[in-house]
């Protein structure tokens, strides 16, 4: 904790500010802070106290460094109750749920709660967990009724959901080569996605946009080793 106080820096802390972050954290770059993920890692009990600490700093260190495919469910549950702004929730724990036992059960089990955030990270880790598995392991059919749900209410959900569905169709045109088509007629029928982001620059994806951009790249269909990063 102290080295990471160390690293912090009021520019830092008011740009995240800017994108919704909340206290308590230092402001710490994330380049600056992979310097401590070698250390980190060899030390699991720590990558999880740090989580604990409640510091956003801290617990974005711990979901770089500890190990996912030992967390159980009932911990990852834990944690995405403790994800405070949007950037634990969509990343840190999305991306350590998506790559442990549990990603698709969780997955399907947060995006229906009530709570923003958890539903945020629910979109988030199904996205990460179809990016990574193979195409013949995934239901194709309950994903393609996914699709047809973002389809039907994207427009009329909460904030930050928004900007996950629309991350979730891009995530099916990109890795998904059985439903590449039909991601992408769902990205033309949602056309612009309006989130609110804050006092930033950031914008919104065009999702068909993205779909054919990668598809160009003839980058469609790789899947990931980690999601992590």
């Amino acid at each position: 904790m102290a080295q990471l106080e160390a690293m912090g820096t009021e520019q830092t802390k008011r740009t995240f500010l800017r994108h919704g972050a909340k206290e308590p954290f230092f402001g710490v770059r994330i380049g600056d802070m992979k310097k401590l993920v070698k250390p980190v890692k060899k030390d699991q009990p720590l990558a999880r106290a740090l989580y604990e600490s409640g510091n956003s700093d801290a617990m974005y260190l711990a979901g770089l460094t500890v190990n996912a495919r030992e967390l159980d469910k009932e911990t990852l549950r834990k944690w995405v109750r403790q994800a405070y702004w949007h950037m634990l929730a969509e990343y840190t724990v999305a991306w350590l749920a998506a790559e442990s036992p549990h990603g698709h059960e969780l997955a399907k089990e947060w995006i229906e709660d009530p709570e923003e955030l958890i539903a945020v990270c629910g979109w988030s880790t199904y996205a990460n967990w179809l990016s990574m598995k193979p195409d013949e392991e995934l239901d194709l059919e309950e994903i393609a009724r996914m699709l047809e749900r973002i389809e039907a209410d994207v427009h009329g959900e909460r904030n930050y959901v928004r900007y996950v569905m629309n991350g979730f169709v891009i995530a099916v045109g990109v890795y998904v080569l059985p439903l590449q088509a039909e991601a992408r007629r769902v990205a033309e029928a949602i056309g612009a996605v309006s989130v609110n982001l804050g006092d930033t620059a950031c914008k919104v994806p065009l999702a068909y946009a993205y779909i054919d951009k990668t598809e160009a790249m003839g980058k469609t269909g790789r899947k990931k080793k980690t999601c992590i990063c």
